[in-house]
Parts: C-alpha cells; sequence; structure tokens
C-alpha cells in the first residue's frame, strides 16, 4: 500500500506553525489539534522544521518553564525526514525505524501534502495483513 492511500484515507490535513512561535504557543496546538507533532514553515510556507512533544519535553527539561518562551525554532527538528506520496508504507516504516522518527511529512514537488505517523502506517499495515490472513483463511475452508 502506498502512502497516498492513508493520506487519501486520514486526510491531508497537516498542522502547521511558523518558527517564531513560543513553545507555549506550540504546546497549546498540540493539545488542541490533538496531535504529536507540527511541521514548521517559514515565511515561504516552505518546510524548515518538526516539532514534537518529544521536542517540547526536552527543552523543559533542560531549560524549566522559561523555555515555553523560547521560539520552536530553537528547539525543533532542523532535519526534516520526508516520505513521498508513491512510496510504500513499508518503505516509510523501514525510514522511521532507521532514523528514529515518528512523523513524516508528506511532500510532492517541495509541497506539503500531507503527514504522516509511525502510528498511522502500523494501523494500515495491520489492515493488509488482517485481510491477508482472512483471504488465506477463506481460501483453506473452500479446499
Amino acid at each position: 500500500m502506498l502512502i497516498a492511500h492513508v493520506i487519501r484515507e486520514k486526510g491531508a490535513a497537516v498542522h502547521t506553525l511558523p518558527a517564531e512561535a513560543t513553545l507555549e504557543q506550540a504546546a497549546r496546538r498540540l493539545l488542541d489539534k490533538r496531535v504529536g507533532a507540527l511541521v514548521v514553515l517559514n515565511a515561504h510556507g516552505a518546510v524548515v522544521g518538526v516539532f514534537s512533544e518529544r521536542d517540547l519535553v526536552r527543552e523543559i527539561a533542560r531549560r524549566g518553564a522559561p523555555a515555553l518562551n523560547a521560539q520552536v525554532g530553537s528547539a525543533m527538528s532542523r532535519e526534516v525526514i520526508t516520505a513521498h506520496a508513491e512510496e510504500t508504507i513499508d518503505e516509510c516504516l523501514a525510514r522511521m525505524t532507521d532514523r528514529r522518527v515518528r512523523h513524516l511529512p508528506v511532500v510532492e514537488d517541495l509541497n506539503l501534502v500531507g503527514i504522516v505517523s509511525i502510528g498511522d502506517l502500523v494501523k494500515h499495515r495491520i489492515a493488509v495483513v488482517e485481510a491477508e490472513a482472512a483471504a488465506m483463511q477463506a481460501y483453506i475452508t473452500a479446499q
């Protein structure tokens, strides 16, 4: 199954914020949107980072409450690992495991078209395995 299928099923909504936002604003957005990561965009709409719950916790642990006034740009993951719509779920799961990330912005021609989490991909992978098992069981019982 392709990432395009996952995006089509879950929707292409991506929650973003500017690098100039504060960590407090980012924390509120994470809570309000009930997501684990936000894509950080520059003034031109280009992806410049990903800010996750893990980044927030790390900064608060380092600096305490004053970290909430820091800009997201100082705490986000700058090396953005992305996916493309025509990649397979297995390719992306392998990349996420190798790079130890839980969210992949999906880009096409440098445009942000969606985001997938490891949970999204595992959910779809399990659905495929269950469908294969059901088909195998139906085949066996038909014999």
